[in-house]
């Protein structure tokens, strides 16, 4: 499929920098879920800046099909290319765009996309439209996707004082049982972040919730490895 006008220049810069023994090296990284051009973080973040200098940012109308199109090319490249440019653009953001964070929380889902997406594109959005917040994390997290239950977890990463702790606590008691490593790992992350603004209510919902051993862990490593706690 013939990429967009817009990405055009930037499939040029991918091809004529492409690193086939990085790809090998990355694509094992990823358990050989994706094809990679082998492109290192530094060198995509001097050609973004090449990119938007040059095209600007995504263009509005365009970006739906302009994401998509990344999303379904083989390469990783075009996701966090699409996923980094739309976090260009939280200032504001329409109502109807997270249908479109949905679709890329769910479609070629690893953590490597589904992380930033949560964190930046799902934890802005929230902040611009937190009447949403219930509907859709209640949908999420009773939708049997694991990466939209990730994104319950970790919406809030960047939160600190306003992170609505009954809503992360809520989700949390909804997924104490899983035995999937990636919800896990995630509940003990959203509670290590949480314990560098409030590391009382992380000690006090440790001791009083039954976790996994993994998110305990997690929960509680900024405190052990920071002398707050022993």
């Amino acid at each position: 499929m013939k990429a967009p006008a817009y990405i055009q220049p930037l499939e040029t810069a991918f091809k004529a920098h492409a690193n086939p023994v990085s790809a090998i090296q990355m694509q094992k990284y990823m358990k050989d879920k994706f094809a990679f051009y082998g492109i290192n973080s530094p060198l995509r973040k001097e050609i973004y800046k090449a990119h938007k200098n040059q095209y600007g940012l995504l263009p509005e109308a365009q970006t739906t099909d302009i994401v998509r199109w990344c999303w379904e090319a083989p390469e990783r490249e075009y996701q966090y290319f699409a996923m980094e440019f739309l976090g260009k653009k939280q200032e504001k953001v329409y109502q109807k765009m997270i249908a479109l964070y949905e679709y890329m929380i769910t479609c070629k889902s690893w953590w490597d996309t589904v992380d930033y997406i949560a964190a930046n594109l799902v934890g802005s959005y929230f902040k611009q439209y937190p009447e949403s917040i219930e509907s859709l994390t209640e949908r999420w997290l009773n939708s049997g996707n694991i990466w939209l239950q990730r994104t319950c977890l970790l919406f809030q990463l960047k939160y600190k004082s306003e992170t609505n702790t009954k809503l992360l606590e809520s989700c949390i008691n909804k997924l104490l049982h899983a035995n999937e490593f990636f919800i896990r790992k995630a509940i003990g992350w959203a509670l290590r972040e949480y314990s560098k603004t409030d590391a009382e209510y992380v000690v006090r919902f440790v001791k009083t919730h039954v976790l996994s051993g993994l998110s305990e862990k997690e929960a509680l490593k900024w405190l052990r490895n920071n002398g707050v706690l022993n």
